[in-house]
């Protein structure tokens, strides 16, 4: 998988990862959709941090999801 492209699909790739991995309860409710390409390389930040640290505290949870809320088209 190559997220340096900036296609819709690795977008939502990269949404679908972030919801499995923080276990969104509101998963439903963040749909790739949602989100446009310009926003791709804040996405992708969001992305890599959640990927890559084993656990995340209650309180960056809410952080990376009050920033996908930010992110999100209006």
């Amino acid at each position: 998988m190559d997220l340096s492209q900036k296609t819709p699909e690795n977008l939502e790739l990269m949404i679908e990862g972030i919801k499995a991995k923080l276990r969104m309860a509101s998963g439903a409710a963040m749909q790739a959709s949602a989100f446009s390409l310009e926003q791709y390389d804040d996405i992708y930040d969001v992305y890599d941090i959640v990927m890559n640290k084993p656990n995340l505290s209650i309180s960056e949870v809410e952080a990376l999801v009050s920033e996908l809320g930010r992110l999100r088209n209006k």
